[in-house]
């Protein structure tokens, strides 16, 4: 079994030994490195090549956001960052996932979940705390209804088949642009994956 490397990035070292107990137990994951900042999180993210990254949003030097943004344009199939913080308002959970994180879960978020969560972000898959999600879609339905162009454009190219990085190749955006578009359009269609994504947009007339 391939362990998935984790490296946990937060200022406080109690919360940081927290979180690195929670997941020690597990025999597919495997701690690599700890940061106490943002940037000394970027460094080892180029070092350790983790493949994920549980991020604190408020921390020194550089914040969790901006930690995110660099490790993301450093490296677009590299970690995948996991915001795990104790605040949840629709700017700081916008700000972060349009920085490229994977999920977002909060503190008190249960060891299960955050283990599920670990291994979820691993695949490549989105995670969000389930009040998150909520904010996220309630934050995203005050807007217009129907897509943008460029979310229907995405859309499309989901229809087509490709993936993530495909669709940012062909539209020349960064990975995380194309994950960012793609939370908006699911919070539209009320939705949280992509066959079902697809299948609700042509039914709404999205992808004519």
């Amino acid at each position: 079994m391939t362990a998935i490397r984790v490296l946990v990035a937060d200022d406080h070292p109690v919360v940081r030994s927290g979180i690195v107990g929670m997941l020690a137990g597990e025999p597919d994951v495997e701690i690599v490195g700890e940061a106490p900042d943002g940037e000394q999180a970027v460094a080892l993210a180029r070092e350790l090549t983790p493949d994920v990254v549980l991020m604190d949003l408020r921390m020194p030097v550089l914040d969790g956001v901006g930690a995110t943004d660099r490790i993301v344009r450093g490296s677009p199939a590299g970690p995948r960052v996991v915001v795990l913080t104790t605040y949840d308002t629709d700017a700081d959970i916008l700000r972060a996932v349009e920085a490229g994180a994977t999920g977002y879960l909060l503190k008190d978020t249960p060891r299960a979940t955050l283990v599920a969560g670990v291994r979820a972000a691993a695949r490549g898959e989105t995670v969000l705390a389930p009040s998150v999600a909520t904010r996220l879609v309630t934050s995203v339905r005050t807007a217009e209804a129907r897509p943008t162009p460029r979310e229907a454009e995405v859309l499309r190219l989901v229809e087509r088949g490709l993936s993530n990085v495909a669709i940012g190749r062909e539209l020349f955006i960064a990975e995380a642009t194309v994950k960012t578009h793609l939370l908006r359009a699911f919070a539209k269609l009320g939705v949280d994956d992509r066959t079902a994504a697809v299948a609700v947009a042509r039914r709404r007339g999205w992808l004519t």
